[in-house]
């Protein structure tokens, strides 16, 4: 299996059993919501997705790889363990560059509408911004 389609598969099991072997040792890792480096955290995060958001689902749009740069397009949907269990959304893309040995150096997220239009989505009384 190459490289795209090894993150294709994570992509349709995420969380779970993902290929950390992918990322290098110190992966820089960025999304709206936080900023940190190394493989130790993003396991971390990872781990955090998969214990707190319910019938997490990552869907895969696009993967191109142009040189040592990979983008993806996704939408992540998961239930949100409040009383009220809202379906939550957030689509955007991934722009993942490659180190000189091909291991993942770093790993930015970008979404399509903002973290408070996120937030918006966990209320009843509105799904602003998200996606259906």
């Amino acid at each position: 299996m190459n490289l795209l389609q090894i993150l294709q598969a994570d992509y349709q099991r995420f969380p779970v059993d993902q290929t950390y072997s992918l990322y290098a040792p110190d992966v820089y890792f960025k999304d709206p919501m936080t900023e940190f480096r190394g493989i130790e955290r993003y396991r971390q995060m990872i781990g955090f997705i998969q214990r707190w958001f319910q019938h997490c689902q990552m869907e895969l749009h696009q993967i191109q790889q142009t040189g040592n740069q990979i983008r993806t397009e996704w939408t992540l949907r998961w239930t949100t363990p409040l009383p009220w269990q809202p379906r939550i959304a957030i689509a955007g893309w991934s722009e993942l560059t490659l180190n000189e040995v091909g291991l993942i150096a770093s790993h930015i997220d970008y979404w399509h509408c903002s973290k408070w239009d996120v937030i918006r989505q966990h209320f009843p009384f509105g799904k602003l911004g998200g996606v259906s």
